[in-house]
């Protein structure tokens, strides 16, 4: 009886074990560029570039904001604060209407700006764990640029933005 009874326990460890190991791959491969500014000594998180059909995108965090930039492709690609963005997400008819929160450019890049804080605004949180099938940009011309991004470009795109704006909560001082 007395070797039954520790033969089922380790049965019982081995069988424990073998039911957490799934959670250890469905963990997050968090990798982020770190910078620290030799002046200021603050902390910057970035998910480096994202190639989507159409641009780009990086996502950045300091103690202060959190910067998701859009690099559109193309010619004439003006923006100013005048400018929207439309978001479609996936299996749904919600969608997102934004205005470009940087500065006028017309090398075509897109902010969306928030505030880096302990509770993530609604806006973000869903901006980084949703996944988004299109934006269509609308620049100082009123032409609509659309980019859609495949599923494999919004998988990256969930999995760094919510890496991201988990970790950028560690930069608040």
């Amino acid at each position: 009886m007395f070797i039954f009874k520790g033969n089922f326990t380790l049965m019982k460890r081995i069988l424990a074990t073998l039911l957490i190991c799934p959670l250890f791959t469905l963990a997050q491969d968090c990798k982020l560029n770190k910078e620290t500014d030799p002046y200021t000594k603050e902390t910057r998180l970035s998910t480096g570039f994202i190639f989507l059909a159409g641009g780009s995108v990086t996502i950045d965090a300091d103690s202060k904001e959190v910067d998701m930039l859009f690099s559109i492709e193309g010619a004439n690609r003006c923006f100013d604060n005048n400018s929207t963005a439309v978001i479609f997400f996936e299996g749904s008819k919600v969608k997102m209407n934004l205005r470009n929160a940087g500065t006028m450019n017309c090398e075509g890049l897109f902010h969306f700006i928030y505030k880096n804080s302990v509770t993530t605004t609604s806006q973000l949180q869903k901006l980084t764990t949703q996944k988004i099938s299109k934006i269509v940009f609308t620049g100082n011309d009123k032409k609509e640029i659309t980019v859609t991004l495949s599923p494999a470009e919004q998988e990256v795109l969930v999995a760094h933005g919510t890496c991201l704006v988990n970790e950028a909560k560690g930069l608040i001082k």
